[in-house]
């Protein structure tokens, strides 16, 4: 039996510590808001908080789902992040093909042209974009807000997906043609299963961006029938009262989904943000 140097136990015990203090750092913010959902409001404005709550309660949970209709902000969000991430991963996925594996001239001032349309301030496109989808009549739709999801998420989804598809062998393009597929028969039948690590990566990617995004929704949209979790979560404030406990029963109603989808699919997304590094 071999025994561990005491500098090697050192470097462990090191790396044990950072780890637990990055899960530490990560984690707090959304333990104390999942705390304070269960305590009363007379209990967030007292003098001295606390993050067991004393006495527990649903209330807040009652209130954001039976009076202020939060599951209506949900199935709106899911609509739209989950057509924005389909067409993004559809046309990412085919574009990024097409600049990796076809004899493209041009194809870096492509992908640049691609990432610049990214670095764009969200708050200096609101206005053109307002008035072009109040022309077209979409204001209020969900299509408005997945075309603009769409043009945000898209040049992202392209540049990872590249770099995946730059690490997989040149050979196995020609084992393809050697059995008779075309390029789309390549794309559909090699390239995509193999690259199932980075289609996860890139859609999850892609599914928070939409989830989470605040400015566009709150812009495009004014009713209920229509608006997502974020601008469903502002209005739950008034001009004299901001009811804490319900703003954070709704936020870990829709934190948890996200969550859980990361530490469900934690290997694919390591796997694919790695490789996508590696050029054989």
């Amino acid at each position: 039996m071999t025994l561990t140097s005491p500098s090697a136990l050192l470097r462990r015990a090191g790396l044990y510590l950072a780890a637990l203090m990055i899960l530490l750092w990560s984690a707090s913010p959304f333990v104390w808001q999942f705390a304070t959902s269960f305590q009363l409001d007379k209990a967030l404005t007292s003098g001295t908080p606390t993050l067991i709550p004393d006495p527990f309660t649903w209330e807040h949970y009652f209130n954001v789902f039976f009076e202020k209709q939060l599951h209506r902000y949900v199935l709106n969000s899911l609509i739209v992040s989950l057509s924005t991430t389909a067409l993004c991963l559809a046309f990412g996925s085919l574009a990024a093909f097409s600049l990796s594996r076809l004899n493209i001239r041009g194809r870096y001032g492509l992908l640049l042209v691609i990432l610049s349309v990214s670095m764009f301030p969200q708050i200096t496109l609101v206005g053109p974009l307002y008035i072009l989808a109040s022309t077209l009549q979409l204001l209020d739709t969900y299509a408005a807000l997945v075309l603009v999801y769409l043009a945000l998420v898209l040049p992202l989804v392209t540049w990872v997906m590249y770099g995946y598809f730059e690490t997989l062998p040149r050979e196995i393009d020609e084992a393809a043609r050697m059995d008779g597929l075309g390029a789309l028969g390549t794309y559909w039948f090699i390239i995509l299963p193999m690259s199932l690590p980075c289609l996860v990566t890139t859609g999850l990617l892609a599914f928070i961006t939409a989830w989470n995004e605040f400015l566009f929704a709150l812009a495009f949209t004014s009713n209920i029938d229509h608006q997502t979790i974020p601008v469903g979560i502002a209005n739950f404030t008034n001009l004299y009262f901001v009811p804490w406990g319900d703003i954070a029963a709704a936020s870990a109603v829709v934190t948890a989904p996200l969550i859980l989808l990361v530490l469900i699919f934690q290997r694919h997304i390591i796997e694919g943000l790695t490789q996508g590094g590696i050029k054989e």
